[in-house]
């Protein structure tokens, strides 16, 4: 991308696109998403549906609010996703002991089967999209997401941008 021409003194030695953290993990997360979001598809799954199932396997009932921080999209929309789960009987809603304004939601048994080979599979995926940094810097990479995400989270939740599939 040289146009020739000589860089002012303090001048990044590349583009700010190119060097700017967001837009490099949203490029990375298309790059290692689309791929695997195929195999999602072509078992019969949206990519929310699959977001939601596998969010919830392996874990107890979560409020739904908490669940669109997870999946990263909004409220309305991962309401409407859980609609059509429930009536297919994958997920579960559950009302909260204390609070009325909070509805928890769970995955059911035949959600846990249906999403077990995707969660298998996209385990492999991962190993072989990492394996080239290899075993210590994929682990690094992740403890430093998971601390970013950590420290800066907002108290109310990740601000969210709708994913448009549903």
């Amino acid at each position: 991308m040289s146009t020739g021409k000589k860089r002012p003194v303090g001048a990044p030695s590349m583009p700010f696109i190119e060097d700017y953290l967001p837009a490099l993990m949203a490029q990375a997360h298309a790059l290692m998403a689309h791929e695997f979001h195929e195999i999602v598809r072509s078992r019969g799954f949206t990519v929310s549906e699959w977001r939601i199932l596998a969010s919830l396997a392996g874990s107890g009932p979560v409020p739904i609010g908490r669940l669109a921080q997870f999946v990263v999209m909004k409220q309305p929309t991962v309401t409407r996703v859980l609609d059509r789960q429930e009536a297919r009987g994958e997920i579960r809603r559950i009302a909260h002991k204390t609070d009325r304004r909070i509805t928890l939601v769970s995955i059911t048994p035949k959600g846990m089967r249906l999403v077990a080979e995707l969660i298998e599979l996209a385990r492999e995926h991962e190993q072989r999209m990492l394996k080239p940094l290899g075993r210590e810097h994929a682990l690094s990479l992740k403890a430093s997401l998971r601390q970013m995400i950590a420290l800066h989270e907002p108290v109310g939740g990740i601000a969210l941008v709708d994913s448009g599939d549903d």
